[in-house]
Protein backbone atom coordinates (compact mmCIF):
# COMPACT_ATOMS: atom_id res chain seq x y z
CA UNK A 1 0.00 0.00 0.00
CA UNK A 2 1.38 3.45 -0.61
CA UNK A 3 -0.17 7.03 0.39
CA UNK A 4 -1.21 9.53 -1.97
CA UNK A 5 1.02 12.39 -1.81
CA UNK A 6 -0.16 15.68 -2.01
CA UNK A 7 0.96 18.25 -4.62
CA UNK A 8 4.40 19.76 -3.23
CA UNK A 9 4.75 23.35 -2.32
CA UNK A 10 6.08 25.35 -4.98
CA UNK A 11 8.55 27.45 -3.14
CA UNK A 12 10.79 28.62 -5.55
CA UNK A 13 8.24 30.17 -7.50
CA UNK A 14 6.43 31.90 -4.13
CA UNK A 15 9.86 33.14 -2.93
CA UNK A 16 10.75 34.04 -6.35
CA UNK A 17 8.07 36.97 -5.91
CA UNK A 18 8.87 36.92 -1.69
CA UNK A 19 12.75 38.06 -2.58
CA UNK A 20 11.28 40.35 -5.15
CA UNK A 21 9.20 42.25 -2.96
CA UNK A 22 11.96 42.11 -0.37
CA UNK A 23 14.70 43.78 -2.40
CA UNK A 24 12.27 46.37 -3.79
CA UNK A 25 11.67 47.36 -0.27
CA UNK A 26 15.11 47.13 1.05
CA UNK A 27 16.05 49.23 -1.88
CA UNK A 28 13.60 52.24 -1.24
CA UNK A 29 15.06 52.41 2.15
CA UNK A 30 18.82 52.39 1.51
CA UNK A 31 17.80 55.40 -1.06
CA UNK A 32 16.41 57.19 1.50
CA UNK A 33 19.86 57.32 3.23
CA UNK A 34 21.82 60.74 2.79
CA UNK A 35 24.53 58.68 1.93
CA UNK A 36 24.53 55.15 1.05
CA UNK A 37 24.70 52.38 4.00
CA UNK A 38 26.98 50.07 3.22
CA UNK A 39 26.16 47.71 6.59
CA UNK A 40 22.43 48.28 6.14
CA UNK A 41 22.68 46.87 2.33
CA UNK A 42 24.91 44.00 3.55
CA UNK A 43 22.02 43.00 5.77
CA UNK A 44 19.47 43.36 3.97
CA UNK A 45 20.64 41.26 0.75
CA UNK A 46 22.17 38.89 3.13
CA UNK A 47 19.29 38.49 4.36
CA UNK A 48 18.13 37.37 1.26
CA UNK A 49 20.59 35.25 0.56
CA UNK A 50 20.50 33.19 3.53
CA UNK A 51 16.78 32.72 2.22
CA UNK A 52 17.34 31.38 -0.43
CA UNK A 53 20.80 28.88 0.65
CA UNK A 54 18.08 27.80 3.36
CA UNK A 55 15.70 26.71 0.86
CA UNK A 56 18.76 25.33 -1.74
CA UNK A 57 19.94 23.04 1.30
CA UNK A 58 16.71 22.03 2.79
CA UNK A 59 15.31 20.59 -0.80
CA UNK A 60 18.99 19.28 -2.26
CA UNK A 61 20.06 17.95 0.83
CA UNK A 62 16.77 17.32 3.07
CA UNK A 63 14.33 16.50 0.56
CA UNK A 64 11.99 19.03 2.05
CA UNK A 65 9.19 19.30 -0.03
CA UNK A 66 6.60 21.10 1.55
CA UNK A 67 7.80 24.57 2.91
CA UNK A 68 5.13 26.22 3.38
CA UNK A 69 5.83 27.90 6.56
CA UNK A 70 9.48 28.86 5.91
CA UNK A 71 7.62 31.10 3.61
CA UNK A 72 5.69 32.64 6.07
CA UNK A 73 8.47 33.02 8.64
CA UNK A 74 11.15 34.42 6.20
CA UNK A 75 8.25 37.23 4.85
CA UNK A 76 7.31 38.13 7.83
CA UNK A 77 10.65 38.64 9.31
CA UNK A 78 11.62 40.18 6.60
CA UNK A 79 8.90 43.29 7.09
CA UNK A 80 10.37 43.65 10.40
CA UNK A 81 13.82 43.96 9.39
CA UNK A 82 13.13 46.51 6.69
CA UNK A 83 10.50 48.40 9.43
CA UNK A 84 13.46 48.40 11.50
CA UNK A 85 15.91 49.28 8.81
CA UNK A 86 14.01 52.11 8.08
CA UNK A 87 14.20 53.96 11.33
CA UNK A 88 17.46 52.85 12.45
CA UNK A 89 20.50 50.79 10.82
CA UNK A 90 21.32 49.66 14.31
CA UNK A 91 18.11 48.50 15.02
CA UNK A 92 18.22 46.43 11.31
CA UNK A 93 21.98 44.86 12.33
CA UNK A 94 20.27 43.37 15.42
CA UNK A 95 17.06 42.32 13.98
CA UNK A 96 19.28 40.24 11.45
CA UNK A 97 20.97 38.75 14.15
CA UNK A 98 18.11 37.85 15.77
CA UNK A 99 16.30 36.37 12.82
CA UNK A 100 19.68 34.50 12.13
CA UNK A 101 19.52 32.64 15.33
CA UNK A 102 16.04 32.43 15.67
CA UNK A 103 16.12 30.26 12.02
CA UNK A 104 19.26 28.14 14.18
CA UNK A 105 16.78 27.66 17.29
CA UNK A 106 14.21 26.65 14.11
CA UNK A 107 16.48 23.73 13.13
CA UNK A 108 17.83 22.35 15.92
CA UNK A 109 14.45 22.32 17.57
CA UNK A 110 13.50 20.01 14.34
CA UNK A 111 16.45 17.91 15.25
CA UNK A 112 15.14 17.62 18.31
CA UNK A 113 11.55 17.06 17.85
CA UNK A 114 12.04 14.25 15.38
CA UNK A 115 12.68 11.71 18.39
CA UNK A 116 9.41 11.58 20.41
CA UNK A 117 11.29 9.15 22.70
CA UNK A 118 14.26 12.03 23.02
CA UNK A 119 11.22 14.95 23.98
CA UNK A 120 9.67 12.79 26.61
CA UNK A 121 13.10 12.18 28.34
CA UNK A 122 13.14 15.86 27.72
CA UNK A 123 9.84 17.19 29.55
CA UNK A 124 11.40 17.20 32.88
CA UNK A 125 14.63 19.13 32.71
CA UNK A 126 12.78 21.58 30.31
CA UNK A 127 9.75 22.21 32.72
CA UNK A 128 12.82 22.76 35.61
CA UNK A 129 14.39 25.13 33.19
CA UNK A 130 12.24 27.27 32.69
CA UNK A 131 10.87 27.77 36.27
CA UNK A 132 14.69 28.49 36.99
CA UNK A 133 14.51 30.82 34.36
CA UNK A 134 11.84 33.05 35.66
CA UNK A 135 12.88 32.79 38.97
CA UNK A 136 16.63 34.12 38.09
CA UNK A 137 14.43 37.12 36.20
CA UNK A 138 12.36 38.12 39.36
CA UNK A 139 16.53 38.47 41.34
CA UNK A 140 18.48 39.67 37.88
CA UNK A 141 15.79 42.04 36.50
CA UNK A 142 15.17 45.78 37.09
CA UNK A 143 11.86 47.86 36.95
CA UNK A 144 11.79 48.64 33.04
CA UNK A 145 8.37 50.66 32.23
CA UNK A 146 6.43 49.21 35.14
CA UNK A 147 7.11 45.44 34.34
CA UNK A 148 10.34 42.92 35.65
CA UNK A 149 10.64 41.77 31.86
CA UNK A 150 14.36 42.16 30.90
CA UNK A 151 17.68 40.97 31.94
CA UNK A 152 21.03 42.64 30.65
CA UNK A 153 24.09 40.47 30.09
CA UNK A 154 26.96 41.74 28.04
CA UNK A 155 25.52 44.63 26.69
CA UNK A 156 22.75 42.49 26.00
CA UNK A 157 18.70 42.47 26.92
CA UNK A 158 17.29 39.28 27.12
CA UNK A 159 13.49 38.23 28.11
CA UNK A 160 13.27 34.81 29.71
CA UNK A 161 9.89 34.52 29.29
CA UNK A 162 9.57 34.75 25.70
CA UNK A 163 12.19 31.41 25.78
CA UNK A 164 9.86 29.83 28.50
CA UNK A 165 6.69 30.00 26.03
CA UNK A 166 8.50 27.07 24.00
CA UNK A 167 8.95 24.97 27.34
CA UNK A 168 5.32 25.70 28.37
CA UNK A 169 4.21 24.35 24.81
CA UNK A 170 6.89 21.56 25.25
CA UNK A 171 5.91 20.36 28.63
CA UNK A 172 2.64 20.93 27.89
CA UNK A 173 2.50 18.69 24.86
CA UNK A 174 4.96 16.32 25.92
CA UNK A 175 2.98 15.55 29.34
CA UNK A 176 -0.23 14.60 27.63
CA UNK A 177 1.12 10.94 26.52
CA UNK A 178 1.46 10.14 30.27
CA UNK A 179 -1.63 12.31 31.84
CA UNK A 180 -3.69 10.83 29.37
CA UNK A 181 -3.44 7.31 30.65
CA UNK A 182 -4.03 8.88 33.95
CA UNK A 183 -6.63 11.21 33.68
CA UNK A 184 -4.95 13.86 35.34
CA UNK A 185 -3.76 16.88 34.47
CA UNK A 186 -2.41 18.00 38.07
CA UNK A 187 1.38 18.59 37.34
CA UNK A 188 0.72 20.30 34.33
CA UNK A 189 -1.31 22.56 36.03
CA UNK A 190 1.06 22.98 38.39
CA UNK A 191 3.50 24.07 36.42
CA UNK A 192 1.51 26.38 34.63
CA UNK A 193 0.45 28.17 38.01
CA UNK A 194 3.87 28.53 38.53
CA UNK A 195 4.77 30.04 35.50
CA UNK A 196 1.74 32.22 35.69
CA UNK A 197 2.14 33.03 39.48
CA UNK A 198 6.11 34.26 37.79
CA UNK A 199 4.73 36.50 35.47
CA UNK A 200 2.54 38.12 37.98
CA UNK A 201 4.97 38.58 40.38
CA UNK A 202 7.32 40.60 37.25
CA UNK A 203 3.78 42.41 36.36
CA UNK A 204 3.79 40.76 32.52
CA UNK A 205 0.30 40.88 32.51
CA UNK A 206 0.23 40.43 28.79
CA UNK A 207 2.65 37.33 28.45
CA UNK A 208 0.37 35.58 31.84
CA UNK A 209 -2.82 36.28 29.23
CA UNK A 210 -1.14 34.64 26.54
CA UNK A 211 0.48 31.26 28.46
CA UNK A 212 -3.41 31.16 30.13
CA UNK A 213 -4.89 31.15 26.67
CA UNK A 214 -2.54 28.64 25.64
CA UNK A 215 -3.14 26.30 28.75
CA UNK A 216 -6.84 26.42 27.45
CA UNK A 217 -5.87 24.62 23.89
CA UNK A 218 -3.69 22.40 25.61
CA UNK A 219 -6.21 21.66 28.68
CA UNK A 220 -9.51 21.37 25.90
CA UNK A 221 -7.67 19.00 23.71
CA UNK A 222 -6.56 16.86 25.92
CA UNK A 223 -10.04 16.61 28.04
CA UNK A 224 -12.43 17.71 24.98
CA UNK A 225 -14.53 18.47 27.65
CA UNK A 226 -16.38 22.12 27.50
CA UNK A 227 -17.32 21.99 31.42
CA UNK A 228 -13.50 21.82 32.51
CA UNK A 229 -12.93 24.67 30.08
CA UNK A 230 -15.44 26.51 31.76
CA UNK A 231 -14.10 26.11 35.55
CA UNK A 232 -10.98 27.03 34.36
CA UNK A 233 -12.26 30.18 33.09
CA UNK A 234 -13.87 31.29 35.83
CA UNK A 235 -10.87 30.83 38.30
CA UNK A 236 -9.28 32.72 35.61
CA UNK A 237 -12.07 35.66 35.71
CA UNK A 238 -12.13 35.71 39.29
CA UNK A 239 -8.27 35.94 39.41
CA UNK A 240 -8.08 38.64 37.13
CA UNK A 241 -10.82 40.82 39.05
CA UNK A 242 -8.24 40.83 42.05
CA UNK A 243 -5.70 41.58 39.83
CA UNK A 244 -7.59 44.36 38.35
CA UNK A 245 -8.66 45.62 41.99
CA UNK A 246 -4.72 45.33 43.59
CA UNK A 247 -2.76 46.60 41.11
CA UNK A 248 -3.17 49.95 40.21
CA UNK A 249 -1.29 49.50 36.99
CA UNK A 250 -3.68 47.27 35.54
CA UNK A 251 -6.41 49.15 36.36
CA UNK A 252 -4.96 52.08 35.15
CA UNK A 253 -4.95 49.98 31.49
CA UNK A 254 -8.10 49.39 31.43
CA UNK A 255 -9.80 52.79 33.01
CA UNK A 256 -7.93 53.56 29.61
CA UNK A 257 -9.71 50.82 27.23
CA UNK A 258 -12.44 52.64 25.01
CA UNK A 259 -11.49 55.94 26.57
CA UNK A 260 -8.29 56.72 24.71
CA UNK A 261 -9.20 60.30 23.49
CA UNK A 262 -10.23 61.67 26.34
CA UNK A 263 -6.68 61.63 27.41
CA UNK A 264 -4.84 62.04 23.85
CA UNK A 265 -1.71 63.40 25.50
CA UNK A 266 -1.61 61.35 28.72
CA UNK A 267 -2.36 57.22 29.10
CA UNK A 268 -4.26 57.54 25.45
CA UNK A 269 -1.42 59.08 23.11
CA UNK A 270 0.56 55.81 21.67
CA UNK A 271 -2.99 54.41 20.81
CA UNK A 272 -4.64 57.46 19.65
CA UNK A 273 -1.44 58.20 17.30
CA UNK A 274 -1.98 54.98 15.94
CA UNK A 275 -5.16 54.86 14.82
CA UNK A 276 -4.56 58.75 13.73
CA UNK A 277 -1.03 57.68 11.67
CA UNK A 278 -2.31 54.16 10.71
CA UNK A 279 -5.56 56.00 8.56
CA UNK A 280 -3.83 58.23 7.24
CA UNK A 281 -1.76 55.34 5.24
CA UNK A 282 -4.98 54.59 3.12
CA UNK A 283 -4.58 51.41 1.26
CA UNK A 284 -1.07 51.65 -0.16
CA UNK A 285 0.59 53.57 2.60
CA UNK A 286 2.38 56.98 2.51
CA UNK A 287 5.87 55.30 1.62
CA UNK A 288 8.57 53.05 4.07
CA UNK A 289 9.88 55.64 6.16
CA UNK A 290 7.90 58.31 4.96
CA UNK A 291 5.42 57.87 8.01
CA UNK A 292 5.13 59.91 11.45
CA UNK A 293 4.12 57.23 14.21
CA UNK A 294 7.81 55.92 13.93
CA UNK A 295 8.58 59.31 16.23
CA UNK A 296 6.43 57.56 18.43
CA UNK A 297 7.46 55.75 21.62
CA UNK A 298 8.06 51.80 21.02
CA UNK A 299 6.92 52.48 17.64
CA UNK A 300 8.99 49.25 16.36
CA UNK A 301 7.89 46.93 19.24
CA UNK A 302 4.49 47.25 20.37
CA UNK A 303 2.87 49.56 17.54
CA UNK A 304 5.22 48.49 14.74
CA UNK A 305 1.14 47.14 13.21
CA UNK A 306 0.39 51.27 13.15
CA UNK A 307 3.67 51.40 11.36
CA UNK A 308 2.83 49.38 8.73
CA UNK A 309 -0.56 50.43 8.33
CA UNK A 310 0.70 54.25 8.15
CA UNK A 311 3.94 53.41 5.85
CA UNK A 312 2.76 50.10 3.82
CA UNK A 313 -0.41 49.90 3.73
CA UNK A 314 -4.28 48.50 5.06
CA UNK A 315 -3.48 45.76 2.06
CA UNK A 316 -0.45 44.26 3.49
CA UNK A 317 -1.39 44.79 6.73
CA UNK A 318 -4.27 42.27 6.15
CA UNK A 319 -2.13 40.30 4.50
CA UNK A 320 -0.24 40.03 7.56
CA UNK A 321 -2.53 38.97 9.03
CA UNK A 322 -4.40 36.01 7.16
CA UNK A 323 -0.28 34.55 7.26
CA UNK A 324 -1.13 34.41 11.08
CA UNK A 325 -4.59 32.82 10.30
CA UNK A 326 -3.05 30.26 7.68
CA UNK A 327 -0.54 28.77 10.27
CA UNK A 328 -3.54 28.28 12.39
CA UNK A 329 -5.35 26.30 9.58
CA UNK A 330 -1.88 24.39 8.22
CA UNK A 331 -1.97 23.23 11.95
CA UNK A 332 -5.87 22.24 12.24
CA UNK A 333 -5.18 20.48 9.30
CA UNK A 334 -2.08 18.66 10.06
CA UNK A 335 -3.05 17.82 13.64
CA UNK A 336 -5.50 15.07 11.80
CA UNK A 337 -2.46 13.36 10.31
CA UNK A 338 0.10 13.70 12.59
CA UNK A 339 2.04 10.79 13.99
CA UNK A 340 1.11 10.87 17.77
CA UNK A 341 -0.89 13.27 20.05
CA UNK A 342 1.93 15.43 20.98
CA UNK A 343 2.77 16.66 17.30
CA UNK A 344 -0.69 17.10 16.90
CA UNK A 345 -1.03 19.55 20.69
CA UNK A 346 2.33 21.29 19.79
CA UNK A 347 0.92 22.40 16.60
CA UNK A 348 -2.17 23.44 17.82
CA UNK A 349 -1.07 25.18 20.81
CA UNK A 350 2.07 26.76 18.96
CA UNK A 351 -0.28 28.73 16.15
CA UNK A 352 -3.03 29.52 18.54
CA UNK A 353 -0.44 30.92 20.75
CA UNK A 354 0.99 33.25 17.78
CA UNK A 355 -2.15 34.05 16.37
CA UNK A 356 -3.62 34.60 19.76
CA UNK A 357 -0.40 37.16 20.81
CA UNK A 358 -1.08 38.85 17.11
CA UNK A 359 -4.48 39.51 18.53
CA UNK A 360 -3.26 41.49 21.76
CA UNK A 361 -1.04 43.48 19.74
CA UNK A 362 -3.35 44.66 16.65
CA UNK A 363 -6.02 44.87 18.72
CA UNK A 364 -4.44 46.31 21.94
CA UNK A 365 -2.90 49.30 19.79
CA UNK A 366 -6.16 50.08 17.82
CA UNK A 367 -8.43 50.20 21.57
CA UNK A 368 -10.10 47.14 20.46
CA UNK A 369 -8.79 44.93 23.30
CA UNK A 370 -6.83 46.07 26.66
CA UNK A 371 -3.32 47.31 25.64
CA UNK A 372 -0.94 44.56 26.89
CA UNK A 373 2.43 45.56 25.26
CA UNK A 374 2.86 42.18 24.04
CA UNK A 375 4.84 42.18 20.37
CA UNK A 376 3.80 41.63 17.40
CA UNK A 377 5.94 37.51 16.47
CA UNK A 378 8.16 37.97 13.51
CA UNK A 379 7.87 41.36 12.78
CA UNK A 380 8.53 43.83 16.00
CA UNK A 381 11.91 44.47 17.18
CA UNK A 382 13.40 42.32 19.54
CA UNK A 383 15.82 39.23 19.92
CA UNK A 384 13.99 36.67 22.22
CA UNK A 385 10.93 37.52 20.46
CA UNK A 386 12.23 36.80 17.19
CA UNK A 387 13.93 33.42 18.85
CA UNK A 388 10.24 31.92 20.66
CA UNK A 389 8.41 33.11 17.09
CA UNK A 390 10.83 30.44 15.29
CA UNK A 391 10.69 28.29 17.93
CA UNK A 392 6.78 28.29 17.69
CA UNK A 393 7.17 27.49 14.09
CA UNK A 394 9.41 24.80 14.71
CA UNK A 395 6.77 23.13 16.77
CA UNK A 396 4.23 23.49 13.92
CA UNK A 397 6.36 22.25 11.13
CA UNK A 398 7.44 19.23 13.27
CA UNK A 399 3.78 17.92 13.25
CA UNK A 400 3.88 16.81 9.46
CA UNK A 401 4.96 13.74 9.03
CA UNK A 402 6.72 15.28 5.46
CA UNK A 403 9.05 16.86 7.26
CA UNK A 404 11.13 13.87 8.53
CA UNK A 405 11.31 12.09 4.67
CA UNK A 406 12.90 8.91 6.15
CA UNK A 407 10.85 8.94 8.93
CA UNK A 408 7.40 9.16 6.93
CA UNK A 409 9.03 6.31 4.26
CA UNK A 410 8.42 3.75 7.42
CA UNK A 411 5.28 5.34 8.99
CA UNK A 412 2.93 6.74 6.62
CA UNK A 413 1.76 3.60 4.33
CA UNK A 414 -0.66 2.18 6.91
CA UNK A 415 0.53 4.13 10.21
CA UNK A 416 -2.46 3.86 13.46
CA UNK A 417 -2.10 7.46 13.80
CA UNK A 418 -3.52 7.78 17.48
CA UNK A 419 -4.59 5.36 19.83
CA UNK A 420 -8.09 4.59 20.47
CA UNK A 421 -7.84 6.50 23.91
CA UNK A 422 -6.99 9.59 23.27
CA UNK A 423 -10.14 11.89 21.81
CA UNK A 424 -7.57 15.17 20.49
CA UNK A 425 -9.33 14.81 17.03
CA UNK A 426 -11.55 12.72 14.81
CA UNK A 427 -9.31 9.72 14.04
CA UNK A 428 -8.82 9.64 10.32
CA UNK A 429 -7.26 6.79 8.35
CA UNK A 430 -4.99 7.86 5.41
CA UNK A 431 -6.64 7.14 1.85
CA UNK A 432 -4.78 4.20 0.34
CA UNK A 433 -4.67 1.76 -2.82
Amino acid sequence: MTQKESKPFNWYAIMTVVGFFQIITGFTVLLQKEEFDWILAAVLLGYIFIEYIYFFVAAAFFEQKHMELEVIGFFLSGIGLTVCASVDSGYAVKQGAAILLGLIVFIVMLAVLRRSDIVMKLRTPVGILAVCLLALNIVLAETTNGTLNWIEIAGFSVQPSEIVKLAFIFVGAASLDKLQRTRSITKYILFSMVCVGFLFLMRDFGTALVFFFTFIIIAFMRSGDFRTIALICAGAVLGAIMIIYFKSTVAARFTTYRHIWDDMYGKGMQQTRTLIYSASGGLFGLGIGKGKLKGTFASTTDLVFGMICEEWGLILAFVIMLCFAALVIYSVKTARDTRSAFYAIATCAASGMLLFQMALNIFGVTDLLPFTGVTLPFISRGGTSMLCSWGLLAFIKSADIHTYPKLSQTILPDHPLYPDDIPVTQRRRRPVK
